[in-house]
This record gives structure tokens, C-alpha cells and sequence, in this order.
């Protein structure tokens, strides 16, 4: 077995423990011990130590398949900020005022998220229709949806 990068287990499962993001500590693990890491090393290790994902998971707000080039989105970084406040966690840094100022913009200019996967954007904002809930954030698509176990 190759040697292993992790210089400190208990802290590095503390970081991940306290939220920490992977990017973060690929940043400290390279400031504190010069050792370059990466995301996926972070995210391994997790998975191995059996330690819970910080990703909340909501269909409802995110039904849709999205394509890789679509991942970093605002508008679905929004969405699983909004996720993370419906699934009680606390919201960290400016997410929250983000998010309310994304919710205040949608409200204001009477518009939902709509996703198509098959365009170059994938998202956008198009004006709210009879067939949208009132507190909708999203236009409901009919196609193209991920189960409810998908990640």
C-alpha cells in the first residue's frame, strides 16, 4: 500500500466534520504541511472513513438530470442553497443573503428556473405561468428527470 498523504487523520476528520470544504483543505494541507493534495483524495477519504456528505439531495428543487457543464450554474447553486435551508442546516457565510436576494430578484420579475439540459446555458429564467405554484422556484419539467435515489 502506498504511503499516504494524510499527515494528521483526526484533524483532517475534524475539518471534514466541521464542514470544511475539500478546496479548503486541499489549501491547508498545502499552506501547513507543503503537501499537494487533490478534491478527489478528500472526497475518498471521506467515503472510507464512513464519515456523511454535506450534499443535500432535493428533487424536488433540482428534478432533472444535469449535464456536467451545467454543475456550477448560479442558478443551481441556488437551488442547493435553498435545499440546504429547506433540510434545517445552517447556511454559511453570504449564502443566506445570496439566496434571499436570488429569491427577491425571482419574485420581483414574476420568473422560475427552467432547465434544458441540451443547450449551452442550461438554465434560465422564463416568466412564471399559471401551471407554476405561486412559491415556485422552478418550472416543473415533464422530461429528463432524476430518480429520487440519483445523485
Amino acid at each position: 500500500m502506498p504511503p499516504t498523504k494524510i499527515k494528521n487523520e483526526q484533524e483532517a476528520i475534524r475539518w471534514l466534520e466541521e464542514g470544511k470544504t475539500y478546496a479548503w483543505i486541499v489549501e491547508q494541507y498545502k499552506k501547513k504541511y507543503d503537501t499537494d493534495t487533490t478534491i478527489a483524495m478528500w472526497s475518498t477519504f471521506r467515503r472510507r472513513r464512513g464519515i456523511e456528505t454535506r450534499v443535500v439531495r432535493d428533487t424536488n428543487l433540482i428534478p432533472w438530470k444535469i449535464a456536467k457543464k451545467h454543475m456550477l450554474a448560479y442558478p443551481l447553486v441556488m437551488l442547493r442553497i435553498e435545499a440546504r435551508l429547506r433540510a434545517g442546516e445552517e447556511l454559511v457565510g453570504r449564502a443566506s443573503s445570496k439566496l434571499a436576494n436570488w429569491k427577491k430578484m425571482l419574485k420581483e420579475t414574476d420568473q422560475v428556473v427552467y432547465y434544458d439540459r441540451d443547450t449551452e446555458d442550461g438554465f434560465f429564467y422564463v416568466p412564471r405561468e399559471e401551471s407554476d405554484a405561486e412559491d415556485a422556484l422552478i418550472r416543473r419539467p415533464t422530461t429528463g428527470l432524476r430518480s429520487k435515489t440519483e445523485d
